[in-house]
């Protein structure tokens, strides 16, 4: 199964777009917030049996999408959020503490625009970073791929756009 992760495209779809068409085909797409109204759209970018799986960000104002969500993949229990309800520009404590009380074992988040990939414990700790507004140092946009294969085993891969 292969998984395109991305958080806080901010309404720049071009490099969405590119980065969609460059990895199809898809399985699912998992965009953690701030997509500001792109989320209407991003169904009509995917490949068919492409499975959406998006929450909604602390700059979608209007948006109807869940806060967050728990998904249940291959034995793996997920956890979805934006991470601004759990402070996540100080740190990923509280987003660790919240996927260990939901007994998730990957933790998905976005907000801070800064790519990381950490494993504490049990828990699989990952933010894709920002495809319009990177923070984090040489600020190239960024997004990851998730592999699970039929056995439930799970890769990362951290990719940057030039």
């Amino acid at each position: 199964m292969k998984i395109l992760i991305v958080s806080d495209t901010h309404r720049k779809d071009e490099s969405l777009k590119q980065v969609i068409e460059e990895q199809a085909p898809l399985d699912m797409l998992i965009h953690l917030g701030d997509a500001e109204g792109s989320e209407m759209r991003i169904a009509d970018w995917v490949n068919e049996g492409c499975q959406l799986e998006m929450v909604m960000g602390n700059n979608d104002f209007f948006s109807s999408l869940d806060r967050e969500i728990e998904l249940e993949l291959k034995g793996h229990r997920i956890f979805l959020t934006h991470g601004h309800y759990y402070n996540v520009s100080l740190g990923v404590e509280g987003l660790y503490q919240e996927a260990v009380d939901r007994n998730c074992d990957i933790a998905m988040y976005g907000h801070t625009h800064r790519p990381f990939l950490e494993k504490r414990g049990e828990v699989t700790i990952l933010n894709p970073g920002s495809l319009s507004y990177p923070r984090q140092e040489g600020r190239k946009p960024s997004y990851m791929l998730m592999f699970m294969e039929e056995d439930g085993s799970v890769s990362y891969e951290s990719c940057f756009v030039s």
